[in-house]
């Protein structure tokens, strides 16, 4: 379940820290405020976080399993408001925010498409899924798993990145162990050639997926895990796996054709509470606390975002 990563440099963000109207975090988490780049950052009470991602300058982005709306906030200041209203029996699961600007929802059932600036809804897509967990942008389509179908479900961009209508999205059969719907298909990833990573979070496997070919061959982790994989984040020959009810950040270090992957080490932090997603900046990784093991999530529940070296 997620987040789109800018790896900017921290050097020369200055002039776009700022939001305008932005408020201070809300939330009992929030450490810091005030300061750059707090460490942890607030989130409104009750808004059982998932999916982060981030977007311009210092911007970030969480989604709500609770009603669907959609919080934006700075890493440097630790400050944000709503930035897309939620609405009763909505969810926003995996974010991504791509290349033209436009932050990208799984809604469960479904895909939202906003204008990353002003929030305004561009796009709205019916997947037909029985759970629409993630989603990542490549410059030739919008891919999303579904976590209890053996399928993804691909909304393709033209070469200027339009977004399409209704009749052009495509349902993708997975082969093999990645189309075993037992496993849990849910963070995924896209890789500089065009294929898919995908974690199974059940069935604690890593596979690498082609499109374009319906190929999928599983990655050999070494003997390691990713069970629990939640949301994937993929930086270079890195690629970091959010294993939720462990509270680790698994960091693998990819080896040639995708073929194998190398655990580098887990990252871990004492105010990780179920980190779901991770999005990144500089030389941070920032996870949203999915705090999975309230036995039923509360309005008066506090969630953050917490920040770890990379």
């Amino acid at each position: 379940m997620h987040r789109r990563t800018l790896f900017a440099g921290v050097a020369g963000v200055a002039a776009a820290i700022a939001l305008p109207g932005g408020t201070a975090a809300a939330g009992r988490g929030t450490t810091g405020r005030g300061t750059a780049f707090p460490e942890v950052i607030g989130l409104p009470d009750g808004w059982q976080a998932e999916g982060i991602a981030t977007g311009r300058g210092t911007t970030f982005y969480v989604g709500s399993l609770a009603h669907g709306g959609i919080y934006r906030g700075s890493l440097a200041t630790g400050k944000g408001s709503t930035f897309v209203e939620g609405t009763a029996g909505k969810q926003a699961v995996g974010l991504e925010y791509d290349q033209r600007g436009r932050l990208w929802a799984a809604t469960g059932s479904g895909a939202t498409v906003y204008d990353g600036d002003s929030g305004r809804v561009l796009a709205e897509y019916a997947l037909g899924g029985s759970f629409v967990n993630d989603v990542v942008v490549t410059g030739r389509a919008a891919y999303f798993t579904d976590s209890y179908q053996p399928v993804l479900y691909e909304v393709p961009l033209d070469q200027a990145g339009r977004l399409p209508g209704q009749a052009a999205v495509r349902t993708i059969a997975l082969p093999g162990g990645l189309g075993e719907a037992d496993g849990f298909n849910n963070g995924i990833e896209a890789t500089p050639d065009g294929r898919l990573l995908i974690v199974q979070m059940l069935a604690d496997r890593l596979f690498a997926f082609d499109p374009r070919s319906g190929v999928a061959a599983q990655v050999d982790l070494g003997g390691a895990s990713v069970l629990q994989g939640d949301g994937l984040l993929r930086r270079g020959a890195h690629l970091y796996v959010v294993r939720n009810f462990f509270n680790v950040i698994a960091k693998f270090r990819l080896g040639p054709g995708l073929r194998s992957a190398t655990l580098v080490k887990e990252i871990t932090h004492p105010r990780f509470d179920i980190p779901a997603t991770v999005a990144g900046f500089g030389g941070s990784l920032y996870a949203v606390n999915g705090r999975f093991n309230l036995p039923a999530p509360a309005p008066t529940d506090t969630y953050s975002v917490v920040r770890v070296p990379a």
